[in-house]
């Protein structure tokens, strides 16, 4: 039999598509064809296959070779097809039973030794599969833990194509048998095989743990800013954006390194969803690949809007929006990023993901992320500050602040005034403010009552309903939204604006134990969303 297909997925974005590639073997001239809308990193396989192939004992067919990729109107990338190109020439030169390899889905680079190498996106490819209706995958040696997090596949790790003739073919002991030709592994999928991956992304990803991790900075080190300190907290149990303006070394970074303690650890689902995109990224922790921590993603302000969104050239790769998904993306510095980048992500903060348009396709990314921004109030960081001698014009100052637009400070719900750290609250004793664990339980608490009110709907955090649910299906107490819909009036809030206030005031009655707001959480909210003093004692730990 001169023909033989196997299976393989391409990814476009973090969403897989199983793709059947077919090997002919027809008489004539030797030669290797490779068609089906391949990149240049899939027309060099025929080089890496054939080598691999010879290198593992097989003989290489003297034959005219064409592998088509199906459906060839889908666009093709990567090293991952090597696999399953390998094995459908196998199984058209009849050196494995073509009916072995007819629905196995194959993914994994091959050295020029036979060696099965790691590649990105095992996790949205072998999900993909499953859901396609593949039960059995072969994937690298180094990649099955990360596979096997998908439940009701059968998978395979190889370290090497000799490896994987001999359990196709039903070699005596094969599936006992180690790898011994496999050499030592190659570099593992988290970061290594990805240009400019690693830890040097300001990406941190959730390895597992129990309770708060304690190789994360404590909230109790922050001494002082009581008030920023419980906008963290309400920030963190509804998931709403935070904007946080001081003066150098009041301590906006320390906080908002904290506030990937805080947040809960991730639901089954979210970490799937999270450790895809990591996967496809690149990023994913060594050892057990599975990320149910909250990621926390920090970009530098020289980043570029492609950087931030994802893009570039190709098949669109996930940006920090994506790399932040179901956690923490914090831009220190915000007025120094680009205007460009900055209003790239109006879209993203309203929808929870990013969809990248090209020549090629549309690439739909997720970014359901919580914004933290962190800015100085000026150039030199002094305005407004009594005695620090601020020598920025006026009209440097209003430039400086318009860098972030005001579109944009529309989707932030909560907006706070640091004010610098004072001698008390470094020396006194007992300056030292609650400590993580603590307030990670109270948010985890009022998440509690947010998913039990909100169960049977699509939403489950408060800064995720709509105004319009909030206003009709779980209104407010009689008579609390007097103050929020008299500055709407006066202009001092937007429609959007007056939907994040309420928003906020469920997620701060939430922190109360009230069964819905009232005029003191809705007042705690304007505070929150304005930064003008209304009379009401943050409190959001416990009732006033």
């Amino acid at each position: 039999m001169g023909f033989a297909r196997a299976c393989s997925v391409a990814l476009v974005g973090v969403e897989g598509v199983v793709v059947e590639v077919q090997a002919d073997l027809e008489p004539g001239v030797a030669a290797f064809t490779l068609v089906g809308l391949p990149d240049k990193t899939l027309v060099e396989s025929r080089d890496r296959v054939r080598a691999a192939v010879a290198n593992s004992g097989a003989a290489w067919p003297q034959k005219k070779l064409t592998v088509g990729l199906s459906p060839a109107s889908v666009p093709k990338g990567g090293s991952g097809f090597d696999l399953a190109v390998a094995a459908a020439v196998l199984g058209a030169a009849e050196v494995v039973d073509p009916a072995v390899i007819a629905d196995l889905v194959l993914i994994g680079e091959l050295g020029l030794d036979g060696r099965v190498r790691p590649v990105p996106g095992i996790l949205p490819s072998v999900l993909a599969a499953a859901e396609a209706g593949h039960r059995h995958v072969v994937v690298p040696r180094g990649c099955a833990a990360e596979a096997e997090l998908v439940p009701g596949v059968s998978v395979l790790g190889v370290g090497s194509l000799r490896r994987l003739i001999a359990v196709l073919t039903g070699a005596d002991g094969a599936a006992s048998e180690p790898d011994e030709e496999a050499g030592p592994p190659g570099p593992g999928p988290s970061g290594l095989l990805v240009p400019g991956a690693g830890p040097g992304t300001g990406v941190l990803s959730g390895r597992p743990a129990e309770g708060v991790p304690g190789d994360l900075p404590d909230l109790a080190d922050v001494a002082g800013q009581q008030g920023a300190r419980r906008a963290l907290e309400v920030a963190a149990s509804g998931g709403h954006h935070l904007f946080l303006s001081g003066p150098p070394g009041a301590g906006k970074t320390m906080l908002a390194e904290r506030m990937q303690g805080i947040l809960p650890p991730l639901s089954r689902q979210d970490s799937l969803e999270v450790t895809a995109v990591h996967s496809v990224a690149g990023i994913l922790p060594p050892g057990n690949p599975l990320v149910t921590r909250a990621p926390y993603c920090a970009p530098h302000h020289s980043a570029t809007m492609q950087s931030l969104v994802g893009g570039g050239a190709g098949v669109p790769r996930p940006g920090a929006v994506s790399l932040a998904h179901r956690g923490i993306l914090f831009l220190d510095e915000a007025a120094e990023f680009s205007a460009k980048a900055l209003d790239a992500l109006r879209q993203p903060l309203e929808s929870g993901r990013v969809v990248i348009a090209r020549a090629a396709g549309v690439v739909r990314l997720p970014a359901r992320f919580l914004l933290v921004l962190a800015a100085n109030p000026c150039p030199c960081g002094r305005h407004g500050l009594y005695g620090a001698g601020c020598e920025c014009p006026a009209s440097v100052v209003r430039r400086y602040q318009a860098r972030l637009s005001g579109p944009l400070l529309d989707r932030v719900d909560l907006r706070v005034e640091i004010e610098p750290v004072g001698r008390c609250d470094l020396a006194r004793p007992g300056s030292r403010g609650e400590p993580t664990a603590v307030v990670a339980a109270r948010v985890r608490q009022a998440r509690d009552r947010a998913a039990s009110r909100l169960a049977g709907t699509p939403w489950r955090l408060n800064a995720e309903v709509p105004g319009h649910e909030l206003r009709t299906r779980w209104p407010a107490a009689p008579g609390a939204l007097a103050q929020a819909e008299r500055d709407l009036e006066r202009g001092l809030l937007t429609a959007r604006g007056l939907d994040r206030v309420l928003r906020v005031a469920w997620t701060v009655a939430d922190l109360r134990g009230n069964d819905r707001p009232d005029a003191l959480d809705v007042a705690v909210a304007l505070e929150l969303r304005t930064g003008v003093a209304r009379g009401a004692a943050l409190a959001a730990g416990a009732a006033p």
